[in-house]
């Protein structure tokens, strides 16, 4: 039975990365941080670029771990069940719990690159970071000199078309969706949930808060994620054994 899951930022609050819009969020507790991810204030005003630059060299996905969730992800790839895992999330910890990055498709990008938004060039943002440890607050494009930012989707701009598609079909080929941590309310990723039940899958839910999907579910789970995803995951390998 092949499994495509789609998950959210709440996959990654056991391992001390907040979530956005939940009631400890970052954009919750602060409103403004948002602007520091919005395409236009970011190119616009040179202070909101510092404080986003800041905000890069304290996050806490350098120091993060991968919890039971995650690694629960990497037993259902060698289960042998998984067809695809579609992130929202930015900070890599499914790799770093062992699922193949050729499985992984990150919608929104991810906070371990950097690039350039004139020429595009794409540089290892450990070495961008060390600039800013070093005391350049802006730190431009080493090549062209233009504004650099992390190799994600900020508010404002597309996401990049062969990674949609990449999600697209994975929600197409699947006979069973997950959406895991995510509200379910940000678009095109929250459509994927769509996507998955007009092809026939069926769709099981895994998050603390009430999603506009869950009304069409098989399934809804409550229960803490890095509980209740170990769990499920076992379900479904017992099940096809």
């Amino acid at each position: 039975m092949p499994v495509s899951l789609l998950t959210g930022a709440g996959i990654s609050t056991a391992s001390g990365i907040p979530d956005f819009r939940g009631p400890q969020g970052v954009w919750t507790k602060n409103p403004q941080a948002a602007a520091t991810v919005t395409i236009d204030s970011y190119l616009a005003d040179p202070e909101v670029r510092r404080a986003a630059w800041r905000a890069r060299l304290d996050h806490p996905a350098w120091n993060a771990r991968p919890n039971a969730a995650h690694l629960a992800l990497a037993d259902l790839e060698r289960a042998g069940l998984l067809r695809a895992l579609v992130t929202q999330n930015i900070d890599g910890l499914h790799q770093r719990a062992g699922s193949s990055p050729d499985k992984v498709v990150e919608l929104h990008g991810t906070l371990h690159r950097a690039e350039c938004v004139s020429c595009d060039l794409i540089t290892p943002m450990s070495e961008v970071l060390a600039r800013v440890t070093a005391g350049e607050d802006d730190p431009p494009c080493p090549r062209c000199g233009g504004v650099q930012k992390s190799n994600t989707i900020f508010f404002g701009q597309d996401l990049d078309a062969e990674v949609l598609d990449a999600a697209i079909d994975a929600a197409r080929s699947c006979e069973l969706f997950v959406a895991v941590g995510t509200s379910l309310t940000v678009h095109p990723a929250a459509g994927l949930c769509g996507v998955a039940l007009d092809a026939g899958a069926r769709l099981v839910i895994v998050n603390a808060e009430p999603t506009p999907y869950d009304p069409f579910a098989d399934r809804v789970i409550r229960e803490p994620i890095g509980e209740a995803l170990p769990m499920f995951v076992k379900e479904l390998t017992h099940a096809t054994r």
